[in-house]
């Protein structure tokens, strides 16, 4: 029996390395031996138990590697090749892919409708944290890598990238908007730097983390705050002439970010909202404008496919836009529990951490 080693979840506030059965595939499936993964956030909610997973799941969602063995139905690849594939691996065979919304596949009304259903990687079954992984409806999720990028380049595309763009692409960004951008982890960063792809004219980007706050103008930010030196509320309202932004995006998960985003925005502006919460939201009424400013607010969840990713690598080929910096530290696969600890307590200026197997 071919074992390999992979990143478990054990209980809340535990997750460690175990040697596991390597993955038996399906006809339509795609054995990947990993090059490269990574920690995301969603990772440290599972840790800390904040977001319910079946004990024994191999963690991960972000992978990049080389196929090892394809299914027999599985055509246009070939062993050997150097691929990626999105968090979400949707099937394109349910109902919400065929109603255009990818992300949720795997729901139907039938069986009970959860949201978030064409995330499987590392939340329905075994994730990338690990030396091998199955990547299911592999003809419809295996994307290429162009040659000549390394790992690093293309390691945001399967999650970070692709949710940071979509906080830009479901508000509808138009050329000439201000938009402000509401945390620069990882993915406020790629929404930062989205905004200025779709045409932003003025980027606001607003952090805690001088450092952050640098890398954001590098990814196209015109104005950065400190959270911690001004009232950002009444800077953007002073910055935009009291008018307010067109399109605020939130990329952290509070209630504090999340209510700033809103107060900033103008009349029949767009909150687009990216962060994970983990616990109700408050709509206070003068934030809300008692339900008569026409704002929308959009949730988002990154879209997956071979398609989305092959337009994300086609953004990084093109050099006009360079993620690697996002990666600040690398940790073998073996060290991975402490590769969590630094990740989760956001120590020595993380932002990305390479895991290699």
């Amino acid at each position: 029996m071919a074992m390999m080693k992979a990143a478990v979840f054990v209980e809340p506030g535990r997750i460690e390395l175990q040697d596991k059965r390597i993955p038996d595939i399906g006809p339509n499936d795609a054995l990947v031996r990993i090059t490269t993964t990574t920690i995301c956030g969603t990772d440290v909610h599972i840790l800390k138990g904040e977001y319910p997973v079946a004990t024994g799941l191999t963690i991960g969602h972000e992978p990049v590697g080389i196929i090892e063995k394809l299914g027999s139905n599985v055509q246009g690849y070939q062993e050997g090749q150097r691929v990626i594939a999105g968090a979400i691996c949707p099937s394109f065979t349910s109902y919400a892919c065929q109603d255009g919304v990818s992300s949720q596949d795997g729901g139907c009304s039938c069986h009970g409708y959860k949201p978030m259903g064409g995330w499987r990687l590392g939340n329905t079954i075994d994730g990338t944290q690990a030396e091998y992984v199955l990547v299911p409806d592999a003809q419809a999720n295996l994307a290429p890598v162009p040659d000549g990028l390394s790992d690093e380049q293309v390691l945001m595309c399967p999650d970070i990238m692709s949710t940071g763009f979509v906080g830009a692409e479901a508000a509808n960004i138009r050329i000439g908007d201000i938009v402000v951008i509401f945390a620069q982890g990882p993915i406020g960063l790629c929404a930062t730097a989205g905004a200025k792809l779709r045409g932003a004219s003025t980027i606001i980007a607003v952090d805690g983390v001088d450092s952050r706050l640098e890398i954001a103008r590098n990814l196209g930010a015109d104005v950065t705050l400190n959270f911690r030196n001004v009232d950002v509320v009444d800077e953007i309202l002073k910055l935009t002439g009291g008018r307010g932004v067109d399109v605020a995006i939130e990329a952290l998960g509070l209630q504090s970010t999340f209510e700033s985003a809103l107060r900033v925005l103008k009349p029949g502006g767009t909150l687009s909202s990216l962060g994970v919460y983990s616990s109700d939201l408050v709509l206070p009424l003068g934030a809300i404008h008692a339900g008569l400013g026409d704002n929308k607010i959009i949730t988002s969840l990154c879209p997956g496919g071979k398609e989305r990713m092959r337009r994300l690598l086609n953004i990084v080929a093109s050099g006009r836009i360079d993620l690697a910096p996002l990666v600040t530290h690398e940790y073998k696969l073996d060290n991975i529990v402490d590769a969590y600890d630094l990740f989760a307590n956001q120590r020595d200026g993380v932002l990305k951490v390479a895991i290699k197997p």
